[in-house]
């Protein structure tokens, strides 16, 4: 396996159908920024559901961490999908609206049916688990 590819690599769709081909190096770059934006989200929610223990109990944790994986879910899809899209040579900026859109749905169908399903929900604690996942890339601008 090589990882190497011609000059005009992601936008060459014939170099992506070389079986011997497993990944362009910018390509493998830019899956690994998406897939550390990911990482990052689940850090920074397992940090917050730490303090939320200390602060809240159990029910704070159970709703930060469904908060943030209410955030988290869609992201992970929407990366993976635009990952799969620029690999196949598919992506424009059509496929990247209706990957938003899909992902907005996405999350409102997951807060809904957290608040229908879920009876003990600490509100405050969702809220904060959805900004903690929403806003770790901050953390990323810092090189951390």
């Amino acid at each position: 396996m090589r990882l190497t590819c011609t000059s005009a690599c992601p936008y060459n769709p014939p170099a992506w159908q070389d079986p011997d081909l497993f990944f362009c190096p910018s390509t493998l770059e830019r899956y690994l920024k998406m897939l550390r934006l990911i990482l990052a989200q689940i850090a920074t929610s397992a940090v917050a559901a730490v303090i939320a223990a200390v602060l809240g109990g159990w029910p704070a944790v159970i709703s930060l961490l469904l908060g943030a994986a209410i955030c988290i879910l869609p992201n992970a899809l929407f990366a993976l999908r635009l990952f799969v899209n620029v690999r196949r040579g598919t992506a424009n900026p059509f496929s990247v609206l209706i990957g938003e859109l899909i992902k907005i749905a996405l999350t409102v169908a997951m807060l809904a049916t957290v608040a229908w399903l879920y009876h003990g929900i600490n509100w405050l604690a969702l809220i904060a688990g959805m900004v903690v996942a929403m806003k770790s890339y901050l953390i990323l601008l810092f090189r951390l």
